[in-house]
């Protein structure tokens, strides 16, 4: 394989049959490809570590019955207009909506958005999952 490094490394017996045992449970092919996938998870917390720019989701849950939080919760998206991509809105109940928000953007703008959803009052949980735009992950 043209471009490919091959290593070796030493670890504690019980890590290892733990490694195993996650390898065989997540269904991957190889060791191989399970390095792989946490190498570059950890890449891409330091990239949001380091504020680059970065992509995810937004995700949260609240109770539209509370006065004027759709109000709210609209001002908050319009201020981060910049980082916003799209968003979805899902009716949960009679009560509960979720929405769901495409970002791109530095990371601590997103983090920074996602801050200023969860303190509404009104608003359950919201939670975001960090990607990346895959530039420096190759």
């Amino acid at each position: 394989m043209a471009g490919v490094v091959r290593l070796s490394f030493s670890i504690e017996k019980s890590l290892w049959e733990k490694m195993q045992n996650l390898v065989s449970r997540e269904g991957y092919a190889n060791r191989s490809e399970f390095i792989r996938d946490l190498i570059r998870d950890k890449l891409v917390e330091r990239q949001w570590e380091e504020n680059e720019e970065a992509i995810g989701t937004i995700t949260f849950v609240y109770n539209h019955h509370i006065p004027k939080l759709n109000d709210r919760i609209l001002n908050v998206q319009h201020k981060y207009l910049n980082v916003i991509l799209t968003s979805t809105h899902i009716h949960l109940d009679h009560q509960l909506c979720a929405e769901t928000i495409l970002v791109r953007g530095r990371a601590h703008k997103i983090q920074e958005l996602c801050s200023a959803l969860r303190k509404l009052k009104g608003v359950l949980h919201a939670s975001i999952s960090i990607s990346s735009t895959g530039r420096n992950l190759i």
